[in-house]
């Protein structure tokens, strides 16, 4: 198995030098750059505009802007400079990189604590009254875009009477030290985005588990294990849930990454101190060592993400081995 890592791990240096390549390519594509905005004002005469490109490295051909980038990376860790922000990308990155993380762990154990044991029950009362139930919500779930479903948590906690809505914090806990009352209210604002983001995922995954499970309920050594007298709680748990969850360990992988750049409309409407609202104003800025630096860091992301599941599957299932 670690034979196994250490390759994993050295194959992503390759993919992610491919990744950033063709990130780059994308966003040169578009249309214009940062100083395009400049044109339209009056104040700023074409002579100026130039002057910024030149500033910026913006007149250098574009493989010419890709090296420097990424011997900026090699050399000194550095991830270019942000034009509108003024600042280097990798303090704007980790200033939001730690609630990030927060807001996205804490909603994927939120959806697989939930969704695993409902799933698990409807599949295991198949076709009753609370297995129609829970798929009905488990459907509306899946239909219900997050931002919408944020606004209306927003609108009913707002009619109960709550305050704790917006932000992670409020307004007195803004850049105070931590201390309990504070993490009282972080916990009072966190719980509407949790729900708000991971209902959708909740809801696919219910669906998967009830699906993956039902067809292992109907395998062989599941009725053997049943003829054999082993004891119902231990037939499912033990036998049938150990191999149906194989499926969904696959898709953890891709939620991390998904969380952070799926999320970006819901993420704005919470007013939430992610780096989803950060990707969308650099893009509308033409922010590009923004832009890269976030695109990068998703598909780092996605690649570890990967990694882990791949782990995790080897250690669920004797059988899988990467040796």
């Amino acid at each position: 198995m670690f034979r196994y890592i250490v390759r994993r791990c050295l194959m992503m240096i390759p993919m992610m030098v491919i990744i950033s390549i063709l990130c780059f390519v994308v966003i040169k594509l578009q249309p214009g750059d940062f100083t395009t905005q400049f044109l339209h004002d009056p104040r700023m005469s074409p002579e100026m505009v130039a002057q910024i490109r030149t500033r910026l490295g913006l007149d250098q051909p574009a493989h010419i802007q890709y090296l420097t980038w990424v011997k900026g990376i090699i050399t000194e860790g550095d991830f270019g400079y942000s034009f509108a922000y003024k600042r280097p990308v990798h303090e704007l990155i980790w200033e939001r990189m730690a609630w990030t993380v927060g807001v996205a762990g804490i909603t994927i154990i939120f959806t697989w604590v939930v969704a695993i044991p409902i799933g698990i029950y409807s599949a295991t009362h198949k076709y009753s009254f609370m297995d129609y139930f829970l798929t009905f919500i488990g459907f509306i779930g899946v239909s219900i875009p997050s931002f919408f479903l944020a606004l209306v948590l927003m609108y009913v906690y707002l009619s109960l009477g709550g305050t704790a809505v917006g932000g992670l914090f409020s307004q007195q806990y803004i850049g105070a030290p931590w201390s309990l009352a504070k993490f009282v209210d972080l916990l009072r604002h966190l719980w509407i985005p949790v729900i708000a983001i991971g209902l959708g995922g909740t809801a696919s995954l219910i669906r998967l588990m009830r699906a993956n499970l039902l067809d292992v309920l109907g395998t062989q050594y599941v009725m053997t294990a049943r003829a054999k007298g082993l004891p119902e709680r231990t037939v499912i748990y033990k036998h049938a849930v150990r191999n149906a969850i194989n499926p969904l360990i696959s898709i953890f992988g891709m939620q991390l990454p998904s969380l952070i750049s799926g999320t970006i409309i819901a993420s704005i409407v919470l007013n939430l101190p992610t780096m989803g609202p950060f990707f969308y104003d650099a893009l509308l800025n033409s922010d590009q060592y923004l832009v890269m630096t976030f695109l990068m860091l998703s598909a780092f992301l996605m690649l570890i993400g990967n990694l882990l599941a791949d782990i995790m599957l080897a250690w669920s299932d004797p059988r899988i081995r990467y040796e």
